[in-house]
């Protein structure tokens, strides 16, 4: 029997895989049947990630995935860099031996799925590491926190047309976990902290766009010269983003 647990880790998952963008709906009905239970439990799974800030509601639109504004892309990116690099600080990098070897193992996953072609799975590892390490330093709380933030960022990511190589974070986690097992603590909070830089760099932030441009341009006195956006003929209506979520969770 699915729990309410269950449905919410789940999505969370499809996220992090890239299965999920920013906007999609995530209709009640829908989960309903796929999971092959109540409206009830899907929207107690549903509640808690809005608390989580995962997924959102409004009366006219229902449920979906959230789109985070440029604001909270980078508190998003500020928290990760606080949290992941306080981790490494309070813990003296200390990582015994079996969570070295779980470490090594999650990279070695990471590098097949990069060789693959599977973008979903190596999306989930390479955010996955991160939980992972964590989980290793010995902070489920923290690993929990992370994991939503993680998945925020992926959304992030997937919202602003990221430009970070898989294959160089991929690289960086090696080079954070060497840093952890010869006790360099320093380096690897250095590591850290560079390599979420890094891919907050990649982001393609642009300027907000003005939201009164369409009523400027149409209240503009006749004749006036037009901008060239404005000359072009007007975009069909958006993709329905409600795809069926069976492909997708």
């Amino acid at each position: 029997m699915v729990s309410s647990t269950d449905i919410a880790r789940r999505i969370v998952e499809a996220i992090l895989a890239q299965r999920l963008a920013p906007g999609t709906r995530l209709g009640e009905q829908n989960l309903s049947m796929l999971f092959d239970c109540s409206r009830t439990l899907v929207r107690e799974a549903l509640v808690r990630l809005a608390a989580r800030g995962i997924v959102t509601v409004s009366s006219r639109r229902g449920w979906y995935v959230v789109q985070p504004s440029h604001a909270e892309a980078r508190e998003a990116f500020e928290a990760r860099r606080v949290i992941e690099t306080g981790l490494i600080r309070s813990n003296d990098g200390r990582v015994d031996k079996a969570a070295l070897k779980r470490l090594r193992q999650h990279i070695r996953q990471e590098q097949a799925a990069l060789k693959g072609e599977d973008v979903g799975q190596r999306s989930y590892l390479l955010g996955d590491f991160h939980v992972c390490l964590a989980e290793c330093l010995g902070n489920q709380l923290l690993a929990d926190t992370l994991r939503d933030f993680t998945a925020r960022t992926t959304l992030i990511a997937m919202l602003y047309q990221s430009t970070h190589d898989a294959v160089q974070s991929c690289a960086d986690h090696v080079q954070i976990v060497e840093a952890l097992e010869r006790g360099d603590v320093a380096a690897a909070e250095r590591l850290m902290e560079a390599h979420i830089g890094q891919v907050q760099a990649a982001l393609r932030l642009s300027p907000p766009a003005d939201p009164l441009a369409d009523l400027r341009e149409a209240l503009a006195p006749v004749g006036a010269p037009r901008s060239p956006a404005a000359r072009k003929p007007a975009d069909p209506s958006p993709p329905d983003r409600e795809t069926y979520l069976g492909a997708l969770l």
